[in-house]
């Protein structure tokens, strides 16, 4: 193999390997300090009178994230800002 096609290889497996890394990463919530974010128990009556019911709640980065379904059954997750609760990303199933 040449070093022209190793050279080649190389650099597409480092871009691939960057690529895939962002794709992983969740949205940026906020850069709010954590003094700033609501606090789980309001967050979480929040997204409840948002519709959504929850199986999994948790700190993702700087969002608050959820797993569980919307308020017509379909499967969620949703990415929330902190500081005040908009939804920043949601992926929603069937």
């Amino acid at each position: 193999m040449s070093f022209t096609r190793t050279a080649c290889s190389a650099l597409f497996l480092t871009t691939l390997l960057a690529a895939s890394g962002s794709a992983i990463a969740g949205p940026k919530c906020t850069s709010e300090p954590k003094e700033k974010w609501l606090t789980e128990e309001a967050m979480k009556a929040k997204i409840a009178d948002m519709g959504y019911k929850v199986k999994t709640f948790k700190v993702s980065g700087p969002c608050y994230e959820i797993y569980g379904w919307t308020k017509d059954g379909k499967k969620a997750e949703v990415y929330f800002n902190p500081v005040d609760g908009s939804v920043t990303k949601a992926e929603i199933g069937d």
